[in-house]
């Protein structure tokens, strides 16, 4: 009942005209930002968040998050009207997404992921807000050596899971914590790493560097790669055939399962839940042989996961502090920068703050679909702006917002030589995302050790001493040697297959 009550006084807080406003301009970019081939809610939340600065912290997350969610309605247009998936998570929707549209059921398509959209989207908020104060109470409990373990764990299962390969996740994670180390140290504030620069007294900026990884390296691969398309397919008849609707369903119910259990597991992303999905409704399916021939299930059921993805992966967030997915790691950085922390505290100390954003994301869904069932086709269109033109106003406001950071060309330097760093680690498949958490959560981290080890009097055994630190720490041993294993094996079977060619 208070979890009811404190929701309808952020329904307050977020019906104001001005949260409204931020609420539709961020699932506006999301959309934009989906449907535009090689950006995504990552690189567009990194570009913008300069933007907040001087917001109000309500506001400001409001808009970030509408771009977070927003971002994977938009993907979906794309992938159906001209099988070009805006963003990962909708690369399994072109699977029959466009043989749907070439059949001429372009509409029915993208009226069935919006529907499953808005459904996954909502049930997995409505989750957000009645699981999350009871996860933030439980780990109240958290003392300092809990907060290491825990952070440790969703690191390591960010490494041990992000990309192909663990070695090249750990080279992520070591890049992030060599970064991080710049600066003043958290606990005596001595100089480190900063080689008598006063620009590096307060060590790289989160935000210069995201803008950097995510946004100028999409830049520069999309540059390289200059798309075309053709016409666009007609959007007519957005709703399923009568018996069409029980399956629709139930791929969306299932599809809203997958996804919010996926989102409560850090180190995985939307494109998880999707392939799960995908994967389940071929193998339940009676006639197999429709999925890759427009099966509606195959885009009902990802589209549902991948949204109701976005809401459940915001529990970690809100809850613990620990960031599931590249998005969700910037938008803690724009939380800590406005002040913010999120963990077991910031559902009491910040209620009006979690409660008003839980709220704009029920405006922000409804917004989305009331966009996408009849505007569909409009934002296709935007999809068909020449690169050469989309690229130079990109760059333009990368620019301005690294400059608008602190006022100096070094943020714009520091900007662009990371992006140069994440243009060749995405030449080399070294996932970024650990990079970022690694920033992010080190400095919390070598705060929450020393304190435990002040408690302990150097005593790092008694970290098992206590049930919650020993239990995330075994699991994130077990983690590693579960990726261990697996990077062996994939090795393995490499190199038998190449062996038989």
């Amino acid at each position: 009942m208070d979890s009811l009550m404190q929701l309808l006084g952020g329904f307050e807080t977020a019906l104001s005209w001005w949260n409204l406003f931020y609420c539709l301009v961020g699932v506006t970019v999301g959309m934009l930002v989906g449907v535009l081939p090689g950006l995504g809610p990552a690189t567009a939340t990194a570009l913008l968040i300069p933007i907040t600065f001087g917001m109000d912290p309500i506001s400001a997350i409001i808009m970030l998050a509408g771009i977070y969610y927003g971002g994977m309605y938009g993907g979906t247009i794309t992938s159906v009207l001209i099988n070009t998936p805006g963003e990962a998570a909708s690369v399994i929707t072109c699977l029959d997404g466009y043989p749907l549209a070439k059949q001429g059921r372009a509409g029915v398509a993208l009226g069935v992921a919006a529907i499953g959209s808005f459904i996954g989207g909502t049930i997995s908020i409505i989750g957000l807000a009645f699981i999350g104060p009871a996860l933030a109470e439980w780990a109240l409990k958290f003392g300092p050596p809990e907060f290491f373990a825990l952070m440790l764990f969703g690191l390591v299962m960010v490494v041990g899971l992000m990309g192909r390969s663990l070695i090249r996740g750990l080279i992520a994670a070591f890049l992030g914590l060599i970064l991080s180390l710049v600066g003043l140290d958290p606990v005596s504030g001595a100089q480190r790493f900063t080689f008598g620069q006063p620009f590096l007294l307060e060590g790289f900026d989160i935000v210069t560097i995201t803008m950097g990884l995510f946004g100028i390296s999409e830049i520069l691969l999309g540059m390289e790669s200059m798309y075309k398309t053709g016409e666009l397919p007609k959007v007519k008849g957005l709703l399923p055939r009568r018996d069409e609707w029980k399956p629709t369903m139930k791929a969306i119910g299932r599809g809203t399962a997958l996804g919010f259990v996926s989102g409560l597991v850090p180190g995985t992303s939307s494109t998880i839940p999707a392939l799960l999905s995908y994967s389940l409704e071929r193998q339940i399916a009676k006639d197999k042989s429709r999925f890759g021939k427009g099966a509606i299930e195959g885009v009902a059921g990802p589209e549902t996961a991948n949204n109701a993805y976005c809401g459940s992966a915001l529990i970690p967030l809100f809850t613990l502090g620990i960031p599931s997915s590249p998005t969700i790691a910037i938008l803690l950085g724009a939380f800590i920068m406005h002040g913010l922390t999120p963990g077991p505290t910031l559902f009491m100390e910040n209620p009006n703050f979690v409660w008003a954003i839980i709220a704009s994301m029920f405006i922000g869904n409804l917004i989305l679909l009331i966009m996408n069932l009849p505007l569909a086709g409009m934002w296709a269109k935007v999809a068909l702006v020449p690169p050469k033109l989309l690229y130079p106003i990109i760059l333009l406001i990368t620019v301005l917002g690294a400059y608008s950071i602190n006022n100096s060309l070094w943020d714009v330097g520091v900007m662009y030589a990371f992006g140069i760093i994440g243009y060749f680690m995405k030449k080399l498949d070294i996932p970024m995302a650990p990079v970022v958490l690694t920033i992010v959560l080190s400095k919390l981290m070598e705060t929450s050790l020393t304190q435990s080890m002040t408690i302990f009097e150097g005593n790092m055994f008694a970290f098992f001493q206590r049930p919650i630190s020993a239990t995330l720490i075994v699991l994130s041993i077990v983690v590693l040697i579960f990726s261990v294993f697996a990077e062996v094996k994939n090795k393995k079977s490499a190199l038998a297959g190449d062996i038989e060619m």
